[in-house]
């Protein structure tokens, strides 16, 4: 039987950063790196080309930078599983990240077992906020929660399906509707609650305790 892999794309304007990495991840089995890209530009070619299912990205890259990149993925509503990989930890770069589309947040400086961790789990479902940065984050987000009361009983079932890191096409089979329908109600949900992205969306439904993060 033939395991599955996980296919990865680095993305980082320093080679031999993305050779550390790749040869780092590569000791695990279920990986494998399947592309690189040199900034951000680069990134969102490759990941339309290779539809790789995660993505390490740094965020300062000279051109185009890593929050430049997500914001035109999110524009292409390219399907898309994106771990920002940084030196950097504040608040106001783990918000923008994760406003533009990020489905997670890396220190460089996390222990390897825990970058291989937060990869099989943004595969796994999509979403991967550490406590301190989902704290920290919600915090952000406090005063835009009133519009959950106002939700349909389809938004919360679509809201239930984000949770799980679905797309549209995949929301759409499980509620038997259409793909555009399901895009539909996707745009309805965040615009009623004054979310950015499908992470944000997900991030003030915990909050309000709709979900658990």
């Amino acid at each position: 039987m033939v395991e599955t892999k996980i296919r990865i794309l680095l993305v980082d304007d320093h080679p031999v950063v993305r050779a550390g990495l790749a040869a780092m991840l590569e000791t695990q089995a279920d990986f494998l790196v399947t592309g690189e890209a040199g900034d951000g530009a680069e990134a969102v070619r490759q990941i339309e080309a290779l539809n790789p299912d995660v993505v390490l990205m740094d965020l300062e890259m000279p051109g185009t930078d890593g929050l430049a990149a997500l914001e035109e993925l999110a524009q292409k509503d390219l399907p898309n599983k994106v771990i920002v990989f940084t030196i950097f930890e504040t608040d106001d770069q783990i918000l923008r990240a994760v406003q533009a589309g990020a489905q997670g947040y890396l220190l460089k400086s996390a222990p390897r077992e825990e970058v291989f961790q937060a990869i099989r789990a943004v595969y796994a479902d999509g979403s991967l906020l550490q406590p301190g940065v989902a704290a920290r984050l919600l915090g952000q987000l406090s005063g835009k929660g009133g519009a959950l009361g106002g939700l349909t009983p389809r938004e919360r079932e679509v809201l239930g399906l984000l949770a799980k890191g679905l797309q549209n096409k995949e929301i759409a089979a499980v509620l038997h509707i259409g793909e555009r329908t399901a895009k539909f109600h996707v745009s309805a949900l965040l615009r009623k609650l004054g979310a950015g992205n499908r992470t944000e969306a997900v991030a003030l439904a915990a909050q309000q305790g709709l979900i658990a993060v």
